[in-house]
């Protein structure tokens, strides 16, 4: 496509509008022959400083925020219209794919990857088609603009264009709001599942991180929202919203029975028999069938299709073994381990339950303390080990985790984090339940700069032979 058909209605002054691309990039490294280069302004970074090695690898054109002397044609164009401009040129082309199907954006701290999973399953046990973009698919939860574009065109070209439905559920995090990853989209349905203490490394305060989320439901990005309103900022966000509001809680589910297997109860007058396990994973499937509702479903036919739905790859994972259970999740906020091992102590009440966990390194260290006084309270044996330290000390991140637990409990640290399993299944007699969170779907674990396999469920699968 031409350079001056691709900006047509930008109203930019183009100088050689006949250039050819082929592709979009912000990233530098990913450029190639026909690229156009968006140089995006960042917080420690400005694009700009990337342009000479975009065109370095055959990049055609630099679109920036003030001119640059480059071998290639610099478009300047106002900071304000950057954002915008990026998720325009990234849709057309790939021949704006958000256009051909139904699009849900879920926010949230916790659950966007079971939402959204959920929904896409949901509408396929219906005869739809559905995908997700998020967590389990990309190295960031909600991908750049090029890459999103992308990932939808991908998706959208392989449905089935036989089936009458589609839809693509998007995870969106606070870090793609803020940074207006999603420019350019308009969700038919945006979802909020809660918003507890995380990313205040980034946001500083709950109170941006929470407008950070709440961008998302205006009418400019979303056609209607569906809203957990237990939780303290959705019921605010329920209230402040334009949108027209589906609000979901925990009283939508009446008769519930769970076990390590499997929950049934009642949604809509409809049973709703499901294998997914534990409390949060209830007010998941409740937030997924309200937004499948909202997009027009039948609801006895959703509540039908819950029976459909298989575990979200490393959310609330069982592995039995032959002396304990295993339960694998990502867990890895301090709300997010509160309500997991609340659930398993609600399923197995007459269980010693012993908790493997770590922090992330490089990430807020705040959460830290309250982690470690979460799995005190809330576990007979919690082993503190390492999650992804990354370029910090794992010992050091331990040492934070260990200034929040209760004295008196049996905590217990070690730093590698194989041996912290292998430990907790060693102390693990007929009947315990070992929790293993933090890491759940991760196949990798980073420490300093190398990167090595390492799988929660591969690990505890070893060990319960």
């Amino acid at each position: 496509m031409q350079l001056g058909d691709l900006l047509d209605d930008c109203s930019l002054d183009v100088v050689t509008s006949s250039i050819e691309i082929i592709d979009v990039e912000v990233d530098s490294r990913q450029c190639g022959p026909g690229s156009l280069f968006v140089a995006l302004p960042g917080a420690s970074h400005d694009g700009l400083d990337y342009a000479s090695e975009a065109v370095m690898r055959g990049a055609s054109c630099v679109i920036a925020t003030s001119n640059a002397t480059l071998d290639v044609p610099v478009v300047v164009v106002p900071a304000s219209q950057l954002h915008a401009l990026l998720s325009h040129v990234a849709s057309t082309i790939v021949g704006h794919p958000e256009m051909k199907t139904k699009l849900v954006g879920v926010t949230g701290t916790n659950g966007k990857t079971s939402v959204t999973t959920m929904v896409a399953q949901l509408a396929r046990s219906l005869g739809w088609n559905g995908a997700t973009i998020g967590t389990l698919t990309n190295e960031r939860t909600t991908p750049a603009p090029p890459e999103l574009f992308r990932t939808l065109a991908e998706l959208v070209d392989a449905f089935d264009p036989a089936k009458a439905h589609s839809v693509v559920a998007l995870e969106v995090s606070s870090h793609g709001l803020d940074q207006r990853r999603v420019e350019g989209l308009r969700f038919h349905v945006a979802a909020f599942t809660n918003l507890t203490h995380d990313h205040l490394d980034y946001h500083v305060t709950m109170e941006r991180y929470f407008a950070a989320k709440a961008s998302l439901f205006s009418s400019e990005h979303a056609q209607r929202a569906v809203i957990w309103s237990d939780d303290p900022y959705g019921a605010r966000l329920a209230a402040m919203t334009t949108l027209p509001v589906t609000e979901v809680s925990r009283a939508d589910a009446s008769d519930v029975t769970g076990t390590l297997t499997g929950t049934t109860f009642f949604w809509r007058g409809h049973l709703v028999n499901s294998p997914l396990v534990g409390a949060y994973n209830v007010d998941n499937a409740l937030m997924a069938m309200s937004i499948m509702a909202s997009l027009g479903a039948d609801e006895a036919g959703v509540a039908h299709a819950m029976g459909d739905v298989t575990p979200v790859d490393g959310r609330f994972n069982v592995l039995e073994g032959v002396e304990a259970t295993v339960v694998v999740d990502y867990a890895h906020t301090p709300d997010g381990l509160r309500r997991l091992l609340e659930d398993v102590r609600a399923l197995a009440p007459n269980a010693r339950l012993i908790t493997v966990f770590g922090c992330g390194g490089d990430r807020d260290r705040l959460k830290r303390p309250e982690m470690g006084l979460v799995a005190s309270t809330s576990s007979d044996v919690t082993i503190v080990t390492s999650d992804n330290p990354r370029s910090e000390s794992p010992d050091a991140i331990i040492d934070a985790v260990l200034e929040g637990v209760v004295e008196g409990r049996d905590v217990r640290r070690e730093r590698d984090r194989r041996q912290a399993i292998a430990l907790a299944l060693s102390l693990a007699n007929a009947g315990d339940v070992v929790v293993i969170a933090g890491k759940g779907h991760e196949t990798t674990q980073v420490i300093g700069d190398a990167v090595t396999p390492f799988d929660d469920r591969l690990v505890a699968r070893e060990f319960l032979k």
